[in-house]
């Protein structure tokens, strides 16, 4: 006998959070863009969040852009909905945080790291960030140097964009989002929007 009832129905799938980290200018909110539009997921950006708190708290805010942006996610987590993280997300403690926003949602959790290996590639990027949106408060090369970054082996996927192009490494992470949420995205590229139609 069936004993489910027409609540339980209507309750929405557990929710998928896709947490990015890596350095800025590595490809992060590229391909994070890129990813949320082919999969209609929610797309939180850290900068931005923390953009409007810095101009009225000043720039050293600490956590609580993170914070917000955790508060953000559990909600959209709640209602089924894939949420991607789009930070520098550095350290242990952050990385355990969004963790436990998951656990805490029954979410599945996929860990994308994102590098660019070569040097030379990097800062030209991060200088050509700073000469497009002078006013946005972005770091420079040497603040990009000077950031702290714990080793990441919990990471599920690491993606080095100089290697792959942004559609490539959008691809990879479809990929992996098969693969390690399979309920939720399935074999199918149709499925659930994954691929989209066009």
């Amino acid at each position: 006998m069936d004993k489910r009832t027409p609540i339980d129905d209507a309750l929405p799938d557990p929710g998928v959070l896709i947490v990015f980290g890596g350095l800025p200018g590595a490809g992060k909110s590229t391909i994070a863009e890129a990813l949320a539009a082919q999969i209609g997921a929610v797309h939180l950006v850290i900068d931005r969040i923390e953009a409007p708190l810095k101009a009225r708290l000043g720039a050293d805010i600490g956590p609580l852009g993170y914070n917000v942006a955790y508060q953000v996610a559990t909600s959209n987590l709640d209602l089924g909905h894939v949420v991607i993280a789009d930070c520098v997300n550095p350290i242990a403690m952050t990385r355990n945080a969004w963790m436990s926003v998951a656990m805490g949602c029954q979410a599945k959790m996929v860990q994308v790291n994102i590098q660019c290996s070569d040097l030379q590639e990097h800062r030209r990027r991060v200088e050509k960030r700073l000469t497009e949106r002078p006013r946005q408060g972005l770091p420079d090369w040497q603040s990009v140097q000077a950031r702290q970054i714990d080793e990441w082996p919990e990471a599920d996927l690491t993606i080095d964009t100089y290697m792959r192009t942004p559609d490539e490494s959008v691809s990879a992470i479809v990929s992996a989002l098969r693969r390690l949420a399979p309920s939720r995205f399935g074999a199918d590229p149709f499925a659930r929007g994954v691929m989209g139609s066009g």
